[in-house]
């Protein structure tokens, strides 16, 4: 059986990491740093902490990584506060989800950009648990958000169904032992080995119905 689904919250409910890349790539340039083939794919689920180190060391920013987290987030707060970009029909697939499980969402977003995405989606009141990894000693790929999100659920790991978009998404709820469904961003493809932890791949968020969930239980 499955006792809860725990959802991540950018590239799966909002469509976040393409503006993600052009805060922080453009934060980079501005600042003296240099912007690596990779960075984005390297970036996607650290923590607040594990990012702006990264920006501040790694790639040359002029900055600490105190004020790198500070400016880049500020940044996206004022683009979230234009305009959240909703992926398709996120919110009626998480409804729908919650009238069958408690769902958790394990997120790498700061916890205020979470608070504003759910709620200008209306999502708040949806999930029983919710977590940044800036509230984790690690962000993803290690487990500790989804380990921490289904201890706030009350419900053990291995009896999870895990929805991620990234390769360090699937990987993190991977190594927690949940199920992962994962719908992976078109401009951001999964990792092989990604894609082989995942129990299901799908193509858009929109193919997620309950009977996918049972399925995995």
């Amino acid at each position: 059986m499955v006792d809860a689904v725990v959802f991540d919250l950018d590239g799966v409910i909002v469509d976040s990491e393409p503006v993600w890349e052009e805060v922080r790539r453009a934060y980079v340039a501005e600042h003296g740093g240099t912007w690596q083939a990779d960075t984005q794919r390297r970036l996607m689920g650290m923590s607040t902490g594990e990012w702006s180190r990264y920006l501040s060391a790694e790639l040359g920013v002029g900055r600490s990584p105190e004020q790198v987290a500070t400016e880049v987030v500020e940044e996206m707060t004022r683009r979230y506060a234009a305009r959240v970009p909703v992926i398709d029909d996120a919110p009626a697939v998480v409804r729908r989800l919650a009238g069958r499980w408690p769902l958790g969402l394990a997120s790498s977003s700061p916890t205020r950009l979470i608070a504003a995405a759910l709620a200008a989606t209306g999502l708040t009141d949806q999930f029983r648990a919710t977590l940044s990894t800036e509230e984790t000693e690690r962000g993803k790929p290690a487990p500790d958000v989804y380990l921490a999100v289904a201890r706030r659920l009350g419900v053990d790991p291995a009896r999870c169904v895990a929805v991620e978009d990234s390769s360090n998404g699937v990987r993190s709820a991977a190594a927690a032992g949940m199920a992962v469904v994962a719908i992976p961003h078109g401009a951001y493809p999964l990792d092989d080995d990604a894609a082989e932890l995942a129990a299901v791949v799908l193509g858009s968020v929109d193919e997620l119905t309950t009977e996918t969930v049972d399925r995995l239980g």
